[in-house]
Parts: structure tokens; sequence; C-alpha cells
């Protein structure tokens, strides 16, 4: 599984409510489907993560979970 749309599905599939995407330049994406409040935004929650891989990306998108008590 190392071809890029199905890295995509996986994470999309781990992380309802993220889109995936990677640039030109080989980074990876993630942004959320929806809107944040501004409390969430000042404690840390992000609209868009950025890693130079998936397995960086899934680390980032843990972490936002865990902002949520887990939930994904």
């Amino acid at each position: 599984m190392g071809d890029f749309e199905d890295l995509k599905a996986a994470l999309e599939g781990e992380f309802p409510g993220w889109l995936v995407w990677r640039s030109d330049a080989g980074r990876w994406y993630a942004t959320r489907s929806g809107d944040l409040t501004d409390a969430q935004l000042q404690s840390g929650y992000a609209m868009t993560v950025a890693a130079d891989d998936s397995a960086g990306l899934r680390a980032l998108l843990l972490d936002q979970a865990g902002r949520d008590g887990g939930d994904r």
C-alpha cells in the first residue's frame, strides 16, 4: 500500500472530516471539511496540517483527534 490514492483513502477513512492531498513538491496536507470555532483555533485546533510524508501527516491528525478527546 504505497500508492498515493491508497494512502489518501486510508487516512481519510481513519480521520473522517479531513480531506487529504499532496502538493506538486510532494508535501502531504490535510484540511478539515468543516469550520472551527474561534475557541477551537485558540486552543490549538488546526484547519490544515502539513507533513513531509503520510506517516507524519497521520501523526499530526492523531494529535488533532486527541484534542477532541480521541474522537476522529
